[in-house]
């Protein structure tokens, strides 16, 4: 699903779950954010957010032992080998249903005003967790792991676990060392004409760009110019494997949005591609949208839950790190040491979803199919 789907998506969701509260099957009923209901599970959370080091591992442990199961929802397809990571440390069985964001905000909207909970753990895009979140579906986490995270990733209500980094990058077949752009600026030149692709979908990175270049002291004019600009020089593709794939074979030399991880995966497969040149630094500023993890409020397992949580912040990042993700950690996060990073304005996409898909709507019309 393209990124202004999945906004579109998000909004009918929560007008779905609103008018499924007016008719007594949820009790969230409202246009704005509510206050959690206290169950059994938010008790149990915020005696173990109290906790800490070893005390809280231990009783963590011991509690999710007892409880002796876990149940995943997600829409992470590198969550296999946190999987096997978290079930060979502890004795819980793990259940996961995987699926699209929209999929799986659905099915929990769902099931909550049906009254059944049927996971106890929430891990998707940070579109779908304000949704979660604004329905008070979740509860908070705390903690030295969750202090650890960068700033961008410690949303109310949910913890960032990677981020997805919107990044330029390039073909090194067509972009000799000391040619590639070192800003979205460069590539409205028109020696970049035909050169360039923009994803059609990117209604994310393309606001946060937008609002970071009012903050810097463009008009919404001359930012919605450089845009068309940089359009008209481009390539539009749809889907980011899809626009991968495409760098890689050498259809064009510069993606302006492509995900780091997806060029670093190409790379490491042999295809001659980069967004960091071997002398300098990469072009900012980088976009970054947080994927996280929630903790359920009503959740039949809080204990395991919470263990989950910890592991991913913690053992978990390292198999981020294998999948060639940017973890949610500083330690991490290191690729974006030094960089210029921009995040994306996840409630401002949420209030207007309309508005910032039919301006990006307008800006690829620019471009080539």
């Amino acid at each position: 699903m393209t990124c202004s789907l999945a906004f579109r998506a998000a909004a009918t969701a929560v007008a779905a779950a609103l008018v499924l509260a007016a008719c007594g099957g949820s009790p969230t009923a409202g246009t704005g954010p509510v206050v959690a209901e206290k169950t059994a599970a938010t008790e149990t959370y915020q005696r173990m957010n109290a906790m800490s080091g070893g005390q809280r591992t231990d009783a963590l442990v011991k509690c999710a032992e007892e409880e002796g199961k876990v149940s995943v929802y997600t829409s992470n397809t590198d969550i296999d080998p946190l999987i096997k990571g978290f079930s060979d440390r502890y004795d819980i069985e793990v259940s996961v249903y995987r699926g699209n964001s929209e999929s799986v905000l659905q099915r929990v909207l769902q099931e909550q005003s049906a009254g059944y909970y049927g996971n106890d753990v929430i891990e998707t895009n940070a579109l779908e967790l304000n949704v979660m979140h604004r329905e008070a579906l979740l509860s908070p986490y705390e903690g030295e792991l969750r202090e650890a995270v960068r700033e961008e990733g410690k949303a109310e209500g949910w913890t960032a676990t990677r981020f997805n980094a919107f990044v330029i990058g390039w073909n090194t077949d067509l972009v000799k060392p000391g040619e590639e752009p070192k800003s979205f600026e460069e590539l409205a030149d028109p020696k970049w004409k035909g050169r360039v692709s923009m994803e059609i979908g990117d209604v994310d990175w393309f606001t946060a760009l937008f609002r970071h270049l009012i903050e810097q002291g463009r008009s919404e004019q001359e930012a919605l110019d450089l845009f068309k600009a940089v359009a008209a020089n481009a390539q539009i593709t749809k889907g980011h494997t899809v626009q991968g794939e495409l760098l890689s074979a050498g259809q064009f030399a510069v993606a302006v949005s492509v995900y780091s991880h997806t060029v670093d995966n190409a790379a490491a497969k042999g295809a001659h591609v980069a967004w960091k040149p071997a002398q300098g630094e990469a072009a900012q500023p980088v976009v970054v949208r947080p994927n996280g993890i929630g903790l359920m409020t009503n959740a039949v397992n809080p204990c395991a839950a919470m263990l989950f949580v910890d592991y991913e912040l913690s053992a978990g990042q390292e198999a981020v790190a294998e999948a060639n993700r940017i973890g949610a950690t500083a330690e991490a996060a290191k690729a974006l040491d030094g960089l210029d990073v921009v995040a994306v304005p996840e409630q401002e996409l949420l209030d207007n979803p309309k508005k910032w898909d039919d301006l990006y709507a307008e800006v690829t019309r620019s471009g080539s199919a």
